[in-house]
């Protein structure tokens, strides 16, 4: 049983917070998890900056645009979870594209961020088909969590599928967007996660996209086992002046 899993077994409400690997600056990402560590936060999704992200809204786009400019790469971002991991034992999830994965080498990749002390992937434009016929073996077997996304659109057949594929947690994105603040949940998409809870999955879930302040994530926890929550955070970095008062009362709003 892995971080995630053990987290999942003993915790309910479980505040997940997306950090842009290398923004503000190339080097904040350590200093930020340790305090979001620290703050109570449940578990950490680390952003792998990347040039043509898929699912990121505006707010998160230009947060990688800003930490590539400031030199970040696959070897700084396993470099800086060694770092944290002396200090910090909360789930790391690394979130990024599958082009990255393949570049750096897909094995290597995941050995590598076993090494550092990574617990799961979200890799939004990975096939579930090619995961199943080229690397859910490799992840098995290095006990690391390989976590799909559903949407509104996804059919119920196709969710029990992800399901079944699924570790650690099921992402369920709360609406057809990109990822943003929004500063309320609407009835169709409570009708949604009623739909899923429906369904009687095996793994837990986490809502995301659109969830940034207290109401949205109790709503959240209500419909789900927890929420993580991205673009909020990365604005609150975009005027920081002080880290550690930054994370600190982020964190208190939302809990």
């Amino acid at each position: 049983m892995n971080r995630i899993e053990q987290l999942f077994k003993e915790k309910k409400d479980i505040l997940n917070i997306y950090v842009t690997a290398g923004f503000p600056n190339l080097n904040d990402t350590i200093e930020i998890i340790q305090e979001l560590a620290n703050s109570g936060v449940d578990m950490v999704e680390i952003g792998m900056p990347f040039s043509d992200p898929l699912a990121d809204g505006p707010t998160i786009q230009n947060s990688s645009h800003i930490a590539i400019k400031n030199g970040i790469t696959l070897e700084i971002i396993f470099e800086q979870i060694e770092e944290i991991r002396k200090t910090v034992s909360v789930p790391i999830v690394l979130m990024g594209y599958y082009n990255q994965v393949l570049q750096y080498g897909t094995t290597a990749f995941f050995e590598k961020a076993k090494t550092v002390g990574v617990d799961g992937f979200i890799i939004p434009d990975l096939p579930l088909e090619i995961y199943q016929s080229d690397y859910k073996t490799v992840i098995q077997n290095l006990e690391l969590d390989m976590i799909f996304l559903i949407t509104p659109q996804t059919t119920d057949k196709r969710i029990r599928l992800i399901d079944a594929e699924s570790s650690g947690f099921l992402y369920v994105v709360s609406s057809y967007a990109t990822t943003g603040s929004k500063n309320d949940i609407e009835q169709n998409q409570l009708d949604y996660f009623e739909r899923i809870n429906e369904l009687n999955l095996s793994n837990p879930k986490l809502i995301g996209f659109g969830i940034s302040n207290q109401k949205t994530f109790n709503t959240a926890c209500k419909n789900a086992e927890g929420a993580i929550i991205g673009s909020a955070f990365i604005k609150a970095l975009e005027n920081n002046n002080n880290t550690k008062t930054t994370v600190n009362e982020f964190v208190k709003s939302i809990l």
